[in-house]
């Protein structure tokens, strides 16, 4: 286990509060867990209703507005906020018709005077719904409220050392996982077999350390449908002489590392084989690119220039920032790996580089998370960068 310092704590704040200042912010409301728990700590499954963090540019230390329960139960011992600086709703704002929760929120800015302020707002969130933000426009008619969307996540897409640290376990934890899905794949092997033993090894974790929940379940397409990378699992059982494309993650305390793979169940058609070789040179190619300096646009120019030598186009973009996140998405919503994206890499970085070739009657995706460095790139994970070959696995 490591503990975030309340030091870093404060630093993340502070790098928060000078965007609040830049965007003209008095008080920031943030709903996405991600953020929460990377200003906070609060580690939890309490994200099903609703619950805020109040950052108050004129306060030190943050507040936490939830659920009574876990409030005073949970975010009181597993935070570094004191008691004064979490406010609890009761049990009856919970899926009501008669009272929300955003009411006591309302309640709350009217206590520490901030009804008359400019209030940021994480718009485009999964987790702030238009009822949220109209009982807030109705309980606060005199705040100016400002689209605050995303002003967070671009202060976390550089990575301190605890957090790398943190991925880099992840990254040892998706290699067994991978490794799982290699041994117990095979004709014959039901698709959930496969899962089973994939969480299997994601929550285990290794001996020095456990693993986390992804924020993303397995997904693995198989044959025709192995083009379609966001299918998941059935009951079914894989055929021989097909392809799966795996994409899976390993967790560790919240932090991601995504990997992708390709593996071919039986003997794989000359057509797979000459694109994963083509994946695998289109990748090999984009991650040079990661560098202090370039730029996310590079390393997508890198993968289409060799696309194009071999008369292929991608359309999608080929990768993100990622980390600390909760479901629905590891993605940190920044940084594309796409035309146009002009952010500029920083030692600290975190990529998920997946340039995956999706086709109608085939997929490949090989992929590698990467940490960009102070001369280059390391990546999280260390598998072979190639299409696999289940074993001669058949069960009836």
């Amino acid at each position: 286990m490591i503990d975030i310092r309340k030091e870093e704590y404060l630093q993340r704040l502070d790098k928060v509060k000078k965007s609040m200042q830049e965007k003209g912010i008095d008080a920031l409301l943030i709903t996405d867990p991600a953020n929460m728990c990377y200003l906070t700590g609060h580690n939890a499954w309490s994200f099903y209703v609703h619950q805020m963090v109040l950052v108050d540019i004129n306060e030190e230390m943050p507040y936490f507005i939830g659920r009574y329960m876990d409030a005073f139960s949970g975010v009181v011992k597993t935070t570094w906020l004191d008691k004064e600086h979490v406010r609890a709703y009761s049990d009856d704002h919970v899926q009501s018709l008669t009272k929300h929760p955003m009411d006591y929120v309302c309640k709350v800015m009217k206590e520490l005077g901030l009804d008359k302020k400019n209030i940021g707002l994480e718009m485009d969130n999964y987790y702030f719904t238009a009822k949220a933000f109209a009982q807030l426009q109705m309980g606060l008619p005199n705040a100016t409220f400002k689209n605050a969307d995303l002003l967070v996540n671009w202060v976390r897409i550089v990575k301190s050392p605890s957090e790398i640290l943190l991925m880099k376990r992840a990254g040892k934890i998706v290699e067994k996982a991978m490794q799982a899905t290699l041994d117990t794949i095979g004709a014959g092997v039901r698709e959930n077999d496969v899962v089973a033993a994939i969480y299997a090894a994601q929550i285990k974790g290794t001996d020095e350390f456990g693993g986390d929940y992804t924020s993303i379940v397995p997904m693995l397409p198989e044959g025709e449908t192995a083009g379609a990378p966001h299918l998941t699992w059935s009951d079914k059982r894989y055929p021989e002489n097909t392809v799966v494309s795996v994409e899976i993650a390993g967790c560790h305390q919240r932090y991601h590392s995504p990997l992708a793979r390709t593996i071919a169940i039986g003997k794989p058609t000359e057509e797979v084989l000459t694109t994963a070789e083509i994946t695998v040179e289109g990748l090999n190619a984009a991650l040079e690119q990661f560098k202090p300096g370039n730029t996310a646009e590079d390393v997508e120019a890198a993968w289409s220039k060799v696309l194009k030598k071999y008369g292929h186009h991608k359309e999608s973009r080929i990768g993100y920032s990622m980390g600390l996140n909760y479901p629905p998405d590891w993605g940190e919503h920044t940084a594309s790996l796409r035309p146009g994206d002009k952010t500029v890499f920083e030692p600290g970085m975190t990529f998920h580089c997946i340039p995956g070739m999706y086709l109608d009657t085939f997929g490949v995706s090989i992929s590698e998370s990467v940490v960009i460095t102070e001369t280059g790139f390391e990546t999280l994970a260390d598998f072979p960068r190639k299409l696999l070959h289940a074993k001669s696995l058949v069960t009836s």
